[in-house]
């Protein structure tokens, strides 16, 4: 029950003051909570309504709370009421309550309980403690949100949503009962901080507290008057709203403790509901912007509402915690529950304080696509990367370096889409001074970063959040020593930048020039609160060296440089461009439109048919990659898990400058005479055992898959193939075929032509034979083989997998491939070996997959590693078999075999052999299944870890017994990790595997960040 972030909970019935005025928390002293021995509380349930229950003691501040069971089954919640609350308060919240159950039927509400004829289980009754209020609570299973968890951007939406269902079926509520002075009433904030605030112990904690409340409460203070009142639950947070579990996924749908009712600012119910999720695990400011978006759209927000959110919300952080310390004090230590809440309420006040509130503010308003009542409003800009600057323009102010030229300043470039940052070059430090020297070493006489635009080479990689990449001003570097100057008359308030080297100058102008990297004032009468009029020399810019000048709001707080991407529209509505007092155009304001992530999936939606999907629901663009990394157009850096199609890892120099290259010569198709095709073809050929000498070229792996099967039937004359179920192959006729993999396609198993006959997957761990029966299987498929046969459908071909791609990188049963291949040839037909994700050294100890088996196929089928991601895939057979295709006519791809598709190949495998791809498949690939294996001991949703090398699947269950899959939890898990900058996709016909195939030249570093990452997840929750 309550209270994780509120205090004095009483929920209906009969108060325990008879009186009628209204609690007020300045006149009532203390409050100490009721200390009931939880035999007499149950001695009094069964006197007084026959009931017989065991008590489990449940949390409050104030009060006391008992959850009731008869043979171990919840009846209700025994609530013992504070005594300092009223019979007309108490009757305020029964009504309160009420009015939302009926003006919100799906929601689930904890009322007073009532007997067999009708009457409330509530009563005034004399205990131990003198005379209490007594009640029984209905129990709404489910549980809460209580606990530092993880809280997934569903549950926070529907926390707003109930939090919006609540103040508009409170919206008209009145009853005197709501006249009552609550210290967690955030009208009275300023007054409970400074009378609690002397009871913290620490004095250095005590001042920011305090700090904090007194600018929150002026910010506050100054839209109060257009604030609307209203009646509000005031204590919505995670632990008073019980859940409904969508099979591991919880969702709030339901309220409790109406303990708090009262009449105050409306938009108090939004900023209690989304102080409540600060505490938990990964939440930050911007974590709460699913349920201030969830309010809205239900319960709009006017623009004084908006201001005061998040003011509102640091008001409650510093209410929390002193009141937290002073309840821990009043109970002299008794108060579990109150003492174990001190921790979390500190995290509220941390994170509430740890983005300004006029930052927070802008954000907020930007995310409504709306204004706040103030200067501090934004407005969205879709890049993510910026905002509505201050209406305050430059257009009046003059130079700060009125010596330079603007015609002779170059503007750098470092955003994802340079070419400076093409082949890992924005990795480390130097980058950006780099570029500056070759430019004022060259034809420039200065250099600038622009300001907004994300810059690449301030991100890193490998971690689980994103980086500072946005800057809210701009940086510049002089050929020569420049004279900086005021660019109009203003008061020096500070000789030092954020630095601590440079210096800031109030304007006349409305505006704070801030200059970081000079060497701060040139003498004593350029001091803190000097006069300067325009033109006055501010300080001297050393040849270069960076120095960086920002422009803010007079009255904005110390804005850092860069800024990380998520808050840049709170940041930048405080800003200005500085590139005119350089002489300079300004940027535009945005990138526009079309650079939003959430509009390009629109765009995308609307020229891409439906069935080509994306990943996640909400996917971050991409434009750029680095080896095993995958960068977002804000800067964040992903790790890649699933990119098995480039093993070579992204933006590969030597593959990239090759095709390069040759396109830039000759790029035709393959019936022309030319010296990459040819060579390609031998050495892939080299790469396999005899008599596999002769390669078809093609575009893709499905074409490939494809091919294999046509050549497979063009040479045996037959019809009929024999596949695996839970298997994928690709999207061509005769691939699609011969898929059976229900994830890919849900009605795979009903729409298979009458030719494709399917036996069970061999999956030794959740398939019709398990661990060592697993061995059943082999002789079971060739039994299938030859009664096919017998029955007159002898078979073309057999087409697997060495292992199984799909159904999580499960390897087949030792000796399969030996005794169906055995079989298939027996009765005339031809063995494929789908090579497609296995091939190409991913396994590690073997460069193709069927090498595990100890087998050589007829045909084998090969593409994505083969390009790594270029175009190009391959079949691979005997001569004798490939002529038979002859009676097919002529094959021709256009683009398999190409010269730059043939090129592509030929980088591939020099890279294989320069970069020892396979061993780091094979040594890393060890490393990680061994501390994947390691996870499974600690977390026993891991059923098993499946795979070698580096095409590993991490199988998720509920149960290791039954092995029920973890479908919606996988899902979840995998949206989890990309918060925390990991590309990962379930597969498996249950969904419910951890696809883990990355590019071969993943570090050990990044598998750690991996498995450290997946770790916190089940820790923290999804």
């Amino acid at each position: 029950m309550s209270h994780a972030s509120s205090g004095g909970s009483a929920e209906a019935g009969t108060g325990t003051s008879m009186g009628t005025a209204g609690f007020d928390f300045f006149g009532a002293g203390e409050l100490p909570a009721p200390n009931l021995p939880a035999a007499e509380v149950a001695a009094f349930v069964l006197e007084h309504w026959g009931l017989d229950v065991e008590l489990r003691p449940l949390g409050s501040q104030q009060d006391q709370n008992f959850l009731a069971e008869v043979d171990g089954a919840p009846v209700g919640v025994v609530k013992i009421t504070n005594p300092a609350f009223t019979a007309i308060e108490l009757a305020a919240q029964e009504a309160a309550a009420a009015r939302i159950a009926a003006g919100a039927p799906d929601l689930r509400i904890a009322t007073t309980t009532r007997d067999a004829a009708d009457t409330p289980r509530s009563v005034v009754a004399a205990t131990s403690e003198g005379p209490r209020s007594i009640r029984l609570i209905r129990y709404l299973p489910g549980g809460t949100l209580t606990g530092s968890g993880y809280l997934p951007p569903k549950a926070i939406a529907r926390l707003g949503e109930l939090a919006a269902r609540t103040s508009a079926a409170l919206a008209d509520f009145e009853h005197e009962g709501l006249d009552r002075v609550l210290q967690w009433d955030p009208r009275h904030a300023d007054r409970v901080v400074e009378l609690l605030a002397p009871h913290h112990p620490d004095p250095g904690k005590r001042a920011q507290v305090t700090d904090a409340a007194a600018a929150a409460w002026a910010q506050v203070d100054a839209v109060a008057a257009d604030l609307p009142l209203q009646a509000v639950h005031l204590d919505l947070t995670d632990d008073n709203v019980v859940c409904t579990a969508d099979r591991g996924i919880h969702l709030p749908d339901g309220l409790i403790d109406f303990g708090d009712v009262t009449r105050t600012w409306a938009v108090a119910e939004l900023a209690i509901t989304i102080s409540s999720v600060l505490h938990h695990a990964g939440a930050e400011p911007a974590s709460v912007l699913p349920a201030v978006r969830a309010f809205h759209a239900r319960r709009p927000l006017a623009p004084a509402e908006i201001t005061a959110l998040w003011p509102i919300v640091v008001l409650r952080g510093a209410v929390l915690v002193v009141s937290g310390e002073h309840q821990v004090q009043l109970d002299g230590g008794a108060n579990a529950y109150a003492a174990s809440g001190i921790e979390r309420e500190w995290r509220i006040f941390e994170q509430a304080t740890s983005v300004p509130s006029e930052v927070m503010t802008a954000l907020i308003a930007a995310e409504l696509s709306t204004d706040a009542a103030g200067p501090a409003a934004g407005s969205r800009d879709v890049s993510g990367s910026a905002g509505r600057s201050s209406t305050l323009g430059t257009s009046s102010l003059g130079m700060l370096v009125p010596e330079l030229d603007p015609a002779g300043i170059a503007r750098l470039d470092v955003s994802i889409t340079s070419d400076a940052v093409d082949g890992g070059a924005w990795l480390g430090d130097g980058l950006d001074d780099d570029l500056a020297r070759a430019a004022t070493d060259g034809w420039a006489d200065a250099a600038v970063l622009p300001w907004r635009t994300p810059r690449l080479s301030a991100s890193r990689p490998l971690s689980a959040s994103s980086s500072a990449t946005v800057p809210t001003g701009i940086d510049g570097w002089f050929a020569d020593p420049q004279q900086l100057v005021s660019p109009d008359a203003g008061v020096v308030i500070s000789d030092h930048g954020l630095t601590g080297d440079g210096l800031a100058v109030a304007l006349d102008s409305g505006l704070r020039l801030e200059l970081d990297g000079v060497p701060g004032a040139l003498d004593e009468t350029l001091a803190a609160g000097t006069r300067v009029t325009r033109g006055d020399v501010l300080a001297v810019a050393a040849s270069g060296t960076r120095i960086r000048i920002r422009l803010v709001r007079a009255d904005a707080p110390a804005v850092p440089h860069l800024v990380r991407p998520e808050y840049a529209v709170g940041w930048l509505a405080l800003a200005v461009d500085p590139a005119p007092l350089l002489g300079l155009e300004p940027e535009a304001l945005g990138p526009g439109a079309d650079d939003d992530a959430a509009a390009l999936v629109e765009r995308r939606e609307h020229a891409f048919a439906e069935v080509q999907e994306h990943y996640y629901e909400a996917p971050p663009r991409v434009e750029r990659g680095w080896r095993e990394h995958l960068i977002g157009t804000d800067g964040r850096v992903f790790l890649d898990m699933v990119n098995n199609v480039t093993p070579l890892g992204h933006g590969h120099p030597k593959l990239a400058a090759a095709v390069t290259k040759q396109l830039r010569t000759l790029n035709t198709n393959s019936r022309f005479n030319y010296g990459a095709v040819v060579e390609f073809s031998e050495r892939l050929t080299e790469l396999l055992p005899d008599p596999l000498d002769t390669v078809f070229l093609v575009n893709s792996g499905s074409e490939a898959t494809d091919l294999a099967i046509r050549v497979a039937l063009a040479a045996t004359g037959r019809r009929d193939v024999v596949a695996l179920l839970e298997a994928y192959h690709g999207w061509t006729y005769a691939s699609d075929a011969v898929s059976t993999s229900t994830a890919d396609n849900p009605n795979a198993l009903a729409t298979r032509p009458d030719w494709v006959h399917a036996l069970d997957a061999p999956n030794p761990f959740r398939g019709v034979h398990r661990g060592a029966d697993a061995a059943r299987y082999a002789p079971e498929a060739a039994e299938r083989i030859r009664r096919l046969a017998a029955d007159g459908r002898p078979p073309a071909a057999f087409i697997a997998e060495a292992f199984s791609g799909n159904a999580g990188g499960i390897p087949l049963p030792d000796g399969y491939l030996a005794e169906v291949y055995a079989a298939v040839r027996e009765t005339g037909g031809l063995a494929i070996a789908d090579e497609v994700q296995a091939g190409y050294g991913r396994l590690g100890h073997w460069f193709w997959g069927f090498q595990q088996q100890g087998v050589v196929p007829d045909i084998v089928a090969v593409a994505k590693a083969a390009g790594n991601g270029y175009p190009l895939g391959a079949v691979i057979t005997s001569r004798e078999i490939a002529a038979r295709y002859r009676t097919q006519g002529y094959f021709f791809s256009s683009t398999g075999g190409s010269p730059a598709s043939s090129v592509a190949g030929l980088a591939v495998l020099d890279a294989f052999r320069e970069e020892r791809l396979q061993e780091n498949a094979s040594e890393t690939g060890a490393y990680l299944k061994r501390r994947l294996e390691e996870l499974g001991m600690r977390h026993p949703l891991i059923g098993t870890v499946h795979g070698l090398g580096l095409y590993l699947g991490v199988e998720f269950v509920r149960d290791r017994e039954t092995l029920e899959p973890a479908t919606e939890e996988t899902a979840a898990i995998c949206d989890r990790l990309l918060e925390l900058g990991v590309i990962m996709q379930p597969t498996g016909d249950h969904q419910n595997v951890l696809k883990t195939k990355p590019p071969l030249v993943i570090t050990r570093e990044s598998a750690d960040f991996f498995v450290d990452m997946l770790d916190r997840v089940l820790e923290e929750g999804w």
